[in-house]
Parts: structure tokens; C-alpha cells; sequence
């Protein structure tokens, strides 16, 4: 694949010491299993989570845990990760196998994960002053917003039920698979007569948000 990773680190205003930690970091299990980038994708993911917390705990030092949660919740997260990714075409520079080259629109996934993966990257590579200088830039404009309370999927599910049923929602861990350091849970959610709704995600928390939205959707269509 003819990618030139010049154009990214022009993009990112970062030069790579070893650009091969920047390929590693773009490059999908399609194009090579062994060197792929799920490693950094899980230091990138740590990485984001404490320069977020840090920034907020500076930029909001009179909320408490809950409020400051839920401001982490709506920053560090797969969506987030794939409208960073967007934002600076990372979709043009991602290695991909050859059963993934006529693929027009590459997955959601696959760029939300990379976005992560550079993180993780440029850690390595820059050290965390760099990496903390490039996750704040990318991110500031959306952490200014977070001024908007934001109310996750599980906590607007678990007021509808409290204040419909008086009882919690329900979940139940259905299934949990892959590797430890990329883990896949599945987990269900109902409320008092609904059926049970599933969710997925890499952790325990992101599947019951996942399960919590999806039903959350389903009960604003009736």
C-alpha cells in the first residue's frame, strides 16, 4: 500500500524518532497479524484516560467524582476516538489487508482504534509532554463542552426506570471472550416487562453503556 506517513506527521505537527512505532500504530490485524497495532491501541487508550482526567480535574476542581465521571465517560470513548480520528483524515493512513483494499469506507471501529493506537504512539516515541500536548489539542474544543451537563446512557436509563417502575434496570453478564488485553464482553439490560436488549463493548462498562443506549433508542421509538 503506497501511504505516506510524511503527510500524517505533517498533519499532527509531530516527527516520529522512529517512524516505524507511527506505521505499527496504523497498521490493522488485516494487513499484519503480528505487528498490528492492538498493543498500542490498549497504552493509547490508558494514555487518553489520564491526560482527560487530569484536564478536567484542572479545568473543573469544584465537581465532584459523579460530575467529573461523566465528563470522562462522554470524552474517552469509541465515538469520540472516531470524530478525533475524522478530524485528521486518519482513515487515509491506516494499513489494511488485501481482502480490506476495496473497501471504500473503512469500519468505524477500525479508525476510532487507531486514533487510540497513535496515542499510544506518540507516548512511546515523544514521551508523555508531547503526547499530553497532542491529546489536548485535538480534544480542548470538546472538553470546553462538557460545561453542558452530560448524562450517560446508564444513568438516563436507570432515572426512566426509577422514576417509571421504582426498580433498577437489570443487567446480566451474557458472554466474555477474547484475549485479556482486548477482551470482548456481552452484556443485558432490561427493565420491568421488557425484553432483554444486549451490548457490547471491551470492558464490562462500555457493553452495559452500549446495552443502555440501544434500549434507551428502542423506548424513544414507542
Amino acid at each position: 500500500m503506497n501511504i505516506d506517513l510524511n503527510k500524517l506527521e505533517k498533519i499532527i505537527n509531530i516527527k516520529f524518532k522512529n517512524q516505524k512505532i507511527l506505521k505499527r500504530s496504523l497498521t490493522h490485524k488485516s494487513y499484519n497479524s503480528v505487528e498490528s497495532n492492538e498493543k498500542l491501541e490498549f497504552l493509547g487508550d490508558r494514555v487518553l484516560g489520564l491526560v482527560i482526567s487530569k484536564k478536567l480535574l484542572e479545568e473543573y476542581p469544584d465537581d465532584k467524582e459523579g460530575s467529573l465521571d461523566k465528563k470522562l465517560a462522554s470524552l474517552v470513548n469509541k465515538k469520540k476516538c472516531l470524530e478525533i480520528g475524522k478530524s485528521i483524515n486518519l482513515e487515509k493512513f491506516i494499513f489494511l489487508g488485501n481482502s480490506r483494499k476495496k473497501i471504500i469506507k473503512i469500519e468505524d471501529k477500525i479508525i476510532s482504534d487507531a486514533c487510540e493506537s497513535l496515542i499510544g504512539a506518540v507516548f512511546l516515541d515523544k514521551g508523555i509532554e508531547i503526547a499530553q500536548k497532542f491529546i489536548l489539542n485535538l480534544w480542548n474544543k470538546h472538553i470546553s463542552l462538557t460545561k453542558i451537563t452530560y448524562v450517560d446512557p446508564k444513568t438516563e436509563l436507570q432515572e426512566y426506570s426509577l422514576k417509571k417502575f421504582k426498580l433498577l434496570p437489570k443487567y446480566k453478564l451474557l458472554d466474555s471472550s477474547g484475549p485479556n488485553h482486548k477482551p470482548v464482553f456481552k452484556i443485558g439490560v432490561n427493565l420491568k416487562n421488557s425484553k432483554m436488549i444486549k451490548g457490547i463493548g471491551s470492558s464490562k462498562k462500555e457493553a452495559e453503556q452500549n446495552a443502555a443506549s440501544i434500549l434507551l433508542k428502542n423506548l424513544h421509538k414507542k
